[in-house]
């Protein structure tokens, strides 16, 4: 998921060409405060437009509680937006005000997007994943949450490993995507790879990312390989013809699979077929 800054027309346009799956329009906090009107006439224009083929178009609007967010949410609501993304959730009562309002604007069909980006809101990640079918999708701000934390960006993550984690299980508790947040040094792409790997190891769908020069890294870091791809139908092979023998187990490869193993498979393959339609269509 690539953030665009919305008072950058030379950005918005160029996100309808890049290699992304996600796009975030932002009206948010990156934006000058006497850029925010025009930003926000830009992504509505941008948005109705279209051009952006497969990808996925999200808007991030301003906080409710701020002197652009109303106004964020009633201009968005009327675009083809694929979602709009709020920032700084941090209970079930925030979701409530957030579809309240987006319903009173007219976006009741609207998806929506929610950012944990504080402590409370990582210890309410139960509350907030659980609070409304409409939430497609949690999206860590990690960088905000190690400033909270009085933190230290290290390689290893080390600092917001438990929160993350806490997140990503609410998440698959209640039925939701999970994206980790952006790495901000997208000069250091050893690190940024590694943060990318760490991330899918831990269970995320994705990532968040700043720069398009981060987006080939995190594809291929999120893109199953031909090794997993051919395993993951190995196993489900395997499995099927042991329980049509009376087995309800099967070893392959030196690893004992089971029925969850299947599972994990399919949705690997689901994932492979998906990326590969989006592929062709950036061809």
């Amino acid at each position: 998921m690539l953030y665009v800054p919305g008072c950058n027309r030379h950005y918005l346009e160029r996100a309808r060409t890049l290699h992304a799956d996600s796009v975030i329009l932002d009206l948010g906090d990156p934006i000058l405060v006497e850029c925010k009107e025009e930003s926000r006439a830009n992504v509505v224009e941008f948005v109705n437009q279209g051009g952006y083929g497969a990808r996925e178009v999200v808007v991030r609007v301003n906080d409710l509680d701020s002197p652009w967010g109303s106004d964020d949410i009633k201009a968005i609501a009327q675009t083809k937006a694929d979602a709009i993304l709020f920032p700084n959730i941090e209970s079930k009562e925030d979701v409530d005000l957030a579809l309240n309002e987006l319903d009173q604007a007219g976006g009741g069909d609207l998806p929506i997007m929610v950012m944990i980006e504080s402590p409370i809101a990582v210890l309410n990640a139960k509350e907030i994943a659980s609070a409304s079918d409409r939430i497609a999708c949690i999206v860590m701000a990690t960088s905000d949450l190690i400033s909270q934390l009085h933190a230290r960006v290290t390689p290893e993550r080390s600092a917001v490993l438990t929160s993350l984690s806490l997140v990503i299980l609410a998440a698959r508790a209640y039925g939701k995507a999970v994206v980790d947040g952006i790495a901000s040094d997208f000069k250091n792409m050893h690190a940024f790879e590694y943060a990318c790997r760490l991330g899918r190891d831990m269970g995320f769908d994705g990532k968040s990312l700043v720069h398009p020069v981060q987006i080939a890294y995190c594809n291929d870091a999120y893109t199953p390989k031909v090794t997993e791809v051919e395993y993951a139908i190995e196993i489900i092979k395997s499995l099927k013809a042991a329980n049509e023998s009376g087995k309800g187990t099967v070893v392959v490869n030196d690893r004992l699979v089971e029925h969850h193993n299947v599972r994990a498979a399919e949705r690997l393959l689901k994932l492979h077929e998906m990326i590969l339609e989006l592929e062709a269509k950036y061809e």
